[in-house]
């Protein structure tokens, strides 16, 4: 949803346009105009993902400064993952300063005070998540801010972000909307845990960062309980172990949603125009054939007389 875009206002009302915008995508906080000619240019976006939101700008330079005085107005207590689009950022938390440059992850923890800026131009990705939806203490969540590259999920969490602000138009209006932005908020918890590098939490976690993982990467017919244990840097036997506990059989697990999502695609307008095997392949089947029993064997029909009952 578009929420901003000051090409559309006049000059003399962007200053105040760009601050109830803020407010409104995020949390309360001072902010300060840093464009070069004093002209203010800005687009924000802002989609819901369940209770979940993901909030992108694009605009001239600017400072924002969350003091003791926003923190204390009330607000729920959240936490914000962004990815850093375009420009380079300068964010500073806790005492410690960094520099974030294009592709780089910064985290907020939107309950302390805070200053983010950039200079010029340049343009953040934030996913926004409150901590009773993270389920994570504060102290683990603050450990994990500086230490975010220092987790395998880096990349993972940070192209997913990419990947769901490029099609965040479509995504939100889809009837999976909330639950995509359940399973993002899974990716940024266990992101968070690993950072951290709280043992004992990393293995509470397993199973959920297994899943998210194998969302991500459930058209890839090479995905197999091996790759994902490599992944994860566990044995097999402990993956399927802690998938178990968490009352998942790994293998069916993902036949049942690579047939849920052939299912959803057989009956897309544009799954419609494409042949069966096309369709089984783009769903993580190798082999057409064992896809069209399975997909029987689980729906009661086969894969073309749903397709044809959905036209």
């Amino acid at each position: 949803m578009l929420l901003l875009d000051t090409a559309d206002l006049p000059t003399e009302d962007r200053v105040e346009a760009f601050r109830a915008a803020f407010d409104q995508a995020s949390v309360p906080g001072r902010i300060e105009h840093l464009g070069a000619d004093g002209t203010v240019r800005a687009r924000m976006h802002l989609w819901a993902f369940g209770r979940a939101t993901l909030f992108t700008s694009d605009s001239s330079g600017f400072r924002l400064v969350r003091t003791p005085r926003h923190v204390r107005r009330e607000s729920p207590p959240a936490v914000a993952l962004a990815v850093q689009s375009r420009g380079v950022g300068q964010f500073s938390q806790f005492g410690a300063d960094q520099l974030v440059h294009c592709g780089e992850l910064i985290l907020s923890d939107l309950t302390a005070p805070y200053v983010f800026s950039w200079t010029g131009s340049g343009g953040s990705c934030a996913f926004q998540v409150t901590y009773d939806q993270l389920g994570l203490p504060a102290d683990l969540v603050r450990a994990a801010g500086p230490r975010l590259r220092a987790s395998p999920l880096y990349e993972l969490v940070r192209d997913h972000l990419v990947r769901l602000a490029g099609l965040a138009d479509v995504m939100a209006a889809d009837p999976g909307a909330a639950a995509l932005g359940t399973a993002t908020t899974e990716l940024v918890r266990a992101l968070l845990v690993s950072a951290a590098g709280r043992q004992e939490l990393r293995e509470q976690t397993l199973a959920t960062r297994v899943l998210a993982y194998a969302r991500q990467h459930l058209t890839e017919p090479g995905l197999t309980p091996q790759r994902i244990a490599c992944a994860h840097n566990v044995s097999v036997r402990k993956l399927y172990m802690a998938c178990a506990g968490g009352g998942i059989r790994l293998e069916q697990w993902l036949i049942e949603q690579r047939l849920e999502a052939a299912r959803a695609e057989l009956a897309a307008p544009s799954g419609r125009r494409r042949s069966i095997a096309a369709t089984a392949r783009a769903c993580g089947f190798a082999d057409p054939s064992h896809f069209a029993r399975r997909f029987r064997a689980a729906f009661g029909m086969t894969p073309r007389d749903w397709q044809r009952s959905a036209g």
